[in-house]
């Protein structure tokens, strides 16, 4: 780690990396213009995952003193990970034919054709008690009539997983066993609050003659305000229904994998370990003797003792991990390896015969319908999982290594 603090920061920028030379350019500006934030508390985290992100960086963490900035939270509002564990030895059913390839390509096969990927959505409604409880309580909402819909809306995509870095994979552990693991947000939900309220926080901003410059992309809101105390609502909503739609999923996934094992195998599927964590939210936390809203923005929370989900890329590795609760990062780590090349750079840099190849090659089974954009999400495209974790030993203990098996992706 080491400290940025100089003729162009207010506040100090800590940085979970060996030096500068580490950085993006574009992302130590953004470092920058968090750092000149008046109503930072204490100092700028960023985690050894960190790249360049819309207004705040990637893998950035930061304590605000009575104010939440949408854009600090991002567009996907509570994108997270959701795992479980198995008692089923991989090397117990990988080779075993079913008639659709198999076992890894059966089970793959089925998830393609039960969870819709991308922009798919379910055809009818599905049950969801986070939207049920909403419509119980509109009045939390009714002020923001624009929105309004999407609650409908998202009774179709509840149980889905998206597109870009979303993933669905079967894993494998250090000892052997199956493992399930899902990379998933609140959908469009989460997109069109965070857009709605970024738009109204530039419109305040300019009209307080705020001394936030528009161009940081950070225009924020009083969390007394109205508009505030809105977004928060609005935020938590996509929170709670990131997290249901994750376990959806999962529940899903599991039902296939233990309905295509049992059926052309002897063993009995157990489900254990389930953890499902956010990365990409704010929350109101006390640090240094103060009550501030904390923001991570691909940045995952590992209080003393708590377990998180920290994944690679396909065909790389994962983790589960406890955290040890250290205070100069706010009891946060990283949310994954973190990005070192663009997804238009990755396209350029690499094609997509050499990531299938490097896939077959690993034994990995690759789920994707449209396979000419899978070099954006290649293992390539990452920074190496095991130098990030590394650059994080006094933030977190790895607990379980994972190694991908089969992935599934939009």
């Amino acid at each position: 780690m080491f400290v940025l603090y100089n003729d162009k920061t207010r506040y100090p920028v800590k940085i979970w990396l060996k030096d500068e030379s580490s950085l993006e350019e574009n992302c130590l500006e953004q470092a920058y213009h968090l750092s000149n934030l008046p109503f930072i508390h204490k100092w700028v985290c960023l985690m050894p995952d960190t790249h360049a992100g819309k207004g705040m960086p990637i893998g950035g963490v930061i304590a605000t003193k009575d104010v939440i900035i949408p854009n600090a939270v991002g567009v996907d509002i509570g994108c997270g990970m959701v795992f479980a564990a198995t008692n089923i030895k991989v090397s117990d059913i990988k080779e075993i034919q079913t008639g659709n390839g198999t076992m890894i390509q059966s089970i793959i096969g089925n998830i393609m054709r039960t969870v819709p990927l991308g922009f798919e959505k379910h055809k009818s409604v599905q049950q969801s008690e986070v939207l049920d409880r909403a419509k119980e309580n509109m009045e939390k909402y009714e002020n923001n009539p624009e929105l309004i819909p999407l609650i409908e809306e998202g009774y179709y995509q509840v149980g889905t997983l998206g597109g870009g870095n979303h993933f669905i994979e079967l894993q494998e552990d250090e000892e052997g066993y199956l493992c399930v693991m899902i990379h998933s947000g609140s959908r469009h939900l989460g997109k069109e609050i965070c857009d709605y309220f970024h738009n109204k926080a530039r419109e305040l901003n300019n009209k307080w003659y705020s001394m936030v410059p528009d161009n940081y992309r950070l225009a924020f809101l009083p969390v007394k305000s109205e508009e505030g105390k809105q977004y928060i609502n609005w935020m938590q909503l996509a929170l709670d229904y990131a997290f249901e739609n994750r376990e959806h999923m999962l529940n899903n996934v599991c039902n296939i994998v233990k309905e295509q094992i049992e059926k052309h195998t002897e063993l009995k599927v157990e489900f254990t370990n389930q953890i499902n964590c956010h990365h990409n939210y704010a929350a109101l936390e006390n640090h240094y003797d103060a009550n501030v809203w904390v923001h991570r923005k691909g940045a995952t929370r590992v209080r003393e003792g708590e377990l998180a989900v920290i994944p690679g890329a396909m065909g790389s590795y994962s983790y589960v991990v406890e955290g040890k609760g250290n205070k100069e990062t706010f009891c946060t780590s990283s949310h994954g390896a973190g990005r070192c090349y663009s997804r238009s750079g990755a396209m350029s840099a690499f094609t997509t015969e050499q990531v299938i190849l490097d896939l077959k090659k690993q034994g990995v089974v690759l789920g994707k319908r449209k396979k000419n954009d899978v070099a954006e999400e290649c293992r390539f495209a990452y920074k190496d999982i095991d130098e990030v974790m590394e650059q994080q030993k006094d933030m977190v203990t790895p607990i379980r290594k994972l190694k991908t098996v089969g992935v599934v992706k939009g």
